[in-house]
């Protein structure tokens, strides 16, 4: 079977193209089994509804970049199993205070250990992950639709975490240069602001 895919296009746009497509066919998926599919889809389509979520996301991929290895890997490994947890609390309706302004806070947090190239030791920055993760999840367990798999859902968002960690950390790619290294570090300042503002809206 021939590749629907330009040969010529580089390997990076192809991939990213071959995704999109695999995210096109869901909606057909969806009709084969509605209880799982539709779950899967509409936990994985969840994080990106909110800019809350997604730039704290990249921002670990981001810092684990900065970091290097073993963090480089560490960190997104670390936040979707503890967003799990969360999520699992969430979903039995166990109580968390002050859930939104602690994913408010990790947007604010994790964009200044970019900015800042902050280097702590490494249980640290694990540490910090994933107390993060846990608002993270729980507000995505306290969403899950009433009619989704719960089980799917979760799927759903721990990958699409996931594929929001592997921007962040492609994006570190441009550390290998001086003026990226800058412009990783700028924004780190960028997402550090959002999580102001995220934060202002709701005090």
């Amino acid at each position: 079977m021939t590749s629907p895919l330009p040969a010529s296009m580089p390997l990076p746009p192809r991939l990213g193209l071959g995704l999109a497509l695999m995210l096109c066919c869901s909606a057909a998926w969806a009709h084969a089994a509605h209880g799982v599919a539709g779950g899967l889809a509409s936990g994985f389509l969840h994080p990106f509804a909110g800019l809350d979520h997604m730039v704290a996301m990249v921002a670990v991929g981001l810092w684990g970049a900065f970091l290097g290895a073993p963090a480089l890997w560490l960190l997104p490994v670390v936040f979707p199993l503890v967003m799990a947890v969360g999520g699992a609390l969430g979903v039995l309706g166990v109580a968390l205070p002050m859930v939104e302004l602690g994913i408010a806070a990790s947007a604010l947090v994790l964009g200044l250990a970019v900015l800042l190239a902050a280097r702590p030791p490494l249980w640290v920055a694990a540490l910090l992950v994933g107390i993060f993760a846990i608002f993270h999840g729980h507000a995505h367990g306290t969403e899950l639709p009433t009619a989704a798999n719960p089980l799917a859902y979760s799927l759903g968002f721990v990958l699409a975490t996931g594929t929001l960690h592997a921007v962040g950390m492609a994006f570190g790619l441009l550390l290998r240069w001086p003026q990226g290294r800058l412009a990783l570090r700028g924004g780190g300042g960028l997402i550090a602001l959002a999580g102001v503002g995220f934060m202002t809206g709701l005090l």
